[in-house]
């Protein structure tokens, strides 16, 4: 009932024309060279980075960087930055999927997300440790003592605000700049290629996640892919309105009719069938919705729609939401 699409999408031409561009911002003069030179003009210099934690002095150009939470990892990888540690995302891949193999690859994994390793991350001597409070605000004291650590209240819904304050603890402020307008730019593009902002407003989309040990969750619009949503101007149901605290208005298989919209985008986390996804999909309830009888429901990857959490992913789910609704 579904129309499946590959697991890293495929990028439109203005998506790759902006990806590389904002590739071209992030690493102008080579990340890794870049780093190394900062090193020796001023490894010594410092500056003071606002986190929810209070003020934290940290390095101008940290090298060795270990990131804890997927927004983090994606916030490092967009500003050009290869982290030396970061924690397993899932089961499925021990990184994101969706982020370019070359800047993963030699990531050493420092455990799971909000439990990791402190043995593991003291061992990679870093000079800046990146996350957020939700996943170890209770353990900041020990990742404090093994380097800066720069914590954010918390992630997903305030992420353009985060990625800003990651960017400024990397060093990064001007690549973080050009990252921000060349994603201005391409939700433009993408608002037109939509019909412009009313058309636009007037389809409504919702994005249905199913996940294992939980209810099916219908995302409101004060979460990450909610945000990305609203930039383009896109319409959302009723519904979304009564998500609580504006995250995710959790249903039932039985209450799945509650998901109804022109337009629905599914992902799953876990076990499909232990988050009941054939159960739900084959219900006479999900096959009357209006977006199933007009073949506008699309599986989308749950790693790079739900929990990827910054610009590098909302590119290229720009790029996934040109391609559905305006074709």
């Amino acid at each position: 009932m579904t129309t499946p699409r590959p697991r890293h999408g495929t990028l439109t031409l203005v998506t790759l024309t902006l990806t590389l561009g904002l590739t071209a911002a992030c690493t102008s003069s080579g990340s890794e060279k870049d780093n190394s030179a900062s090193a020796e003009t001023g490894s010594g210099s410092t500056h003071t980075v606002q986190t929810a934690m209070g003020d934290v002095k940290v390095k101008d150009h940290p090298r060795r960087v270990v990131v804890l939470d997927t927004a983090e990892l994606d916030s490092a990888i967009t500003l050009g930055i290869k982290p030396v540690g970061a924690t397993r995302a899932g089961a499925a891949s021990a990184f994101l999927s969706y982020l370019p193999r070359n800047r993963t690859t030699g990531i050493t994994e420092v455990g799971e997300i909000a439990s990791p390793s402190l043995e593991k991350i003291a061992a990679l001597k870093p000079d800046l440790i990146l996350s957020n409070k939700v996943r170890d605000g209770g353990r900041y004291q020990q990742l404090s003592a093994i380097a800066p650590t720069v914590l954010t209240e918390t992630t997903g819904y305030p992420w353009k605000q985060n990625f800003l304050v990651h960017a400024d603890a990397l060093g990064r402020k001007k690549q973080a700049r050009a990252a921000v307008a060349t994603y201005d730019e391409h939700v433009a593009a993408v608002t037109k290629s939509l019909g412009g902002k009313k058309k636009a407003a007037a389809v409504d989309v919702n994005v249905v996640r199913f996940v294992e040990g939980a209810d099916i969750r219908i995302y409101g619009k004060q979460n990450y892919i909610g945000t990305i949503l609203a930039d383009v101007g896109i319409g959302r149901p009723a519904i979304t309105d009564k998500a609580k605290d504006g995250f995710s208005y959790d249903v039932s298989p039985e209450q799945i009719d509650k998901a109804d919209a022109d337009v629905i985008f599914t992902s799953t986390y876990g076990s499909p069938g232990k988050a009941k996804v054939t159960e739900t999909t084959t219900s006479g309830l999900w096959r009357n919705l209006k977006a199933v009888r007009d073949g506008k429901v699309f599986q989308v990857d749950d790693e790079l729609w739900i929990q990827g959490i910054g610009y590098t992913a909302a590119n290229q789910i720009l790029g996934e939401l040109r391609s559905d609704l305006a074709g």
